[in-house]
C-alpha cells in the first residue's frame, strides 16, 4: 500500500493527511497483517481493501454529508477489535481523546502495540466487556461521542453503547445497507424500542458509497436524550440472548 495511493484515495473523501498520518497508517497497515498472521484479526488482508474497507470507511463520519462529529468530545470505540473505527479516527485527528474498549486481551495487547509504535498519544485501550466497563463510573456516560462497528442487531448495540454516552452525546453506529430499510419487522424497526428505554432518539440514518467501488454502507446517528436505566447493560451474555 504505497502512500501516493493512500494519500490520493483520502483526497478524493474531502481528507487531506500530513506524511506522519501517512506513514502511521501504513506501520499500523504493517502491524495489521503481522499480527494477523499469529491471531485472527481481520479477514482483509488484501493492502487495497485494507485501505478502503477499514481506514477509509473508519473515517466515514469525516466525510459523510449530514453527519455531526464532534472532534472536541472524548470517544469510545466500544468492541473495537483490530482498532476499528477508532484508530484510524485518531490519526486522522491527533487532538482527540480516545478510548478503545475491547473483550479480548491479546486484540488489547496488539492495539497497545500500535499505540505505541505510531507514538499516539490521548489514546487508551481496556480489556473490558462493554456490559461490565458501562457499568464503570470511570466509564459510565462520561463520553460525548461513542463508536461501533461491532456486528449485532441495532436493539443489542444499542444496550452495549449508550450507556457510555453523555447526556447530548451520540452514537455512531456503523451498519450495512440493509438498515436503510425501516419497514416493519426491519432492524431499525425493530430497535425503536430499545432506543427509548435506554434514553435516546430514534436513529438518523445517512448513507455513503466509497468513492470508486460499489461499497454501500451507513451510519446510524443516535442522539442521547436522557440518561439510561442503571439497570443497562444486564449482565454479560443477557443482551444478546434476550434483546430488549
Amino acid at each position: 500500500m504505497e502512500k501516493e495511493r493512500l494519500t490520493g484515495y483520502f483526497e478524493k473523501l474531502g481528507l487531506a493527511m500530513t506524511d506522519n498520518q501517512a506513514e502511521q497508517f501504513l506501520l499500523y497497515n504493517d502491524l495489521l497483517l503481522e499480527w494477523n498472521s499469529f491471531m485472527n484479526l481481520t479477514a482483509i488482508t488484501e493492502p487495497q481493501d485494507i485501505m478502503i474497507k477499514h481506514f477509509a470507511d473508519s473515517c466515514a463520519p469525516l466525510f459523510t454529508e449530514g453527519v455531526s462529529f464532534d472532534k472536541e468530545a472524548g470517544l469510545i470505540d466500544v468492541g473495537t477489535g483490530a482498532g476499528f473505527p477508532g484508530l484510524p479516527l485518531k490519526i486522522m485527528c491527533p487532538e482527540l481523546k480516545v478510548t478503545l474498549l475491547d473483550s479480548l486481551g491479546k486484540r488489547v495487547k496488539f492495539l497497545n502495540e500500535v499505540i505505541s509504535r505510531l507514538e499516539l498519544n490521548g489514546i487508551t485501550a481496556i480489556h473490558s466487556r462493554a456490559e461490565d466497563g458501562a457499568h464503570d463510573k470511570k466509564l459510565r456516560e462520561q463520553f460525548g461521542v461513542v463508536v461501533s462497528r461491532a456486528v449485532a442487531g441495532m436493539n443489542i448495540l444499542a444496550e452495549y453503547c449508550l450507556p457510555f454516552v453523555k447526556n447530548g452525546g451520540s452514537f455512531i453506529a456503523y451498519k450495512s445497507e440493509e438498515f436503510l430499510s425501516d419497514a416493519p419487522g426491519s432492524e431499525r424497526d425493530a430497535c425503536l424500542n430499545a432506543l427509548k428505554i435506554l434514553g435516546s432518539d430514534k436513529p438518523e440514518v445517512v448513507e455513503y458509497t466509497l468513492p470508486g467501488t460499489d461499497y454501500r454502507r451507513c451510519l446510524a446517528v443516535i442522539r442521547k436524550t436522557g440518561p439510561t436505566p442503571a439497570k443497562y447493560p444486564r449482565k454479560a451474555g443477557t443482551p444478546k440472548s434476550s434483546p430488549l
